[in-house]
């Protein structure tokens, strides 16, 4: 995703409400977030979906390789070689 403009990517609600089509190509072509507002405050965020999916993997990457962590801390983890073992087990059945 490409980083904010704060200049470009942050509307009043109601400027979006009144041109949502030109703001979905905004996000589409810029591959960059619009961030809504209403009171003067962030309350929403438009995004394109490709950018959003791509968030999505990278979190679940993130919470694997982070309960990965905690299981090795916990002496939960498993030797290389016994991975190994357990991988060609499962290979050479």
């Amino acid at each position: 995703m490409q980083r904010l403009r704060i200049d470009q990517d942050i509307k009043p609600l109601s400027e979006v409400r009144t041109g949502i089509a030109s703001f979905i190509k905004q996000v589409h072509d810029t591959k960059r977030p619009v961030v809504i507002t209403q009171h003067g405050k962030g309350v929403a965020v438009l995004l394109d979906v490709t950018e959003y999916e791509s968030m999505q993997e990278k979190m679940e990457l993130l919470t694997d390789i982070q309960t990965s962590i905690n299981q090795i801390d916990n002496g939960e983890g498993v030797e290389h070689d016994e991975a190994k073992e357990m991988i060609m087990q499962r290979i050479f059945k």
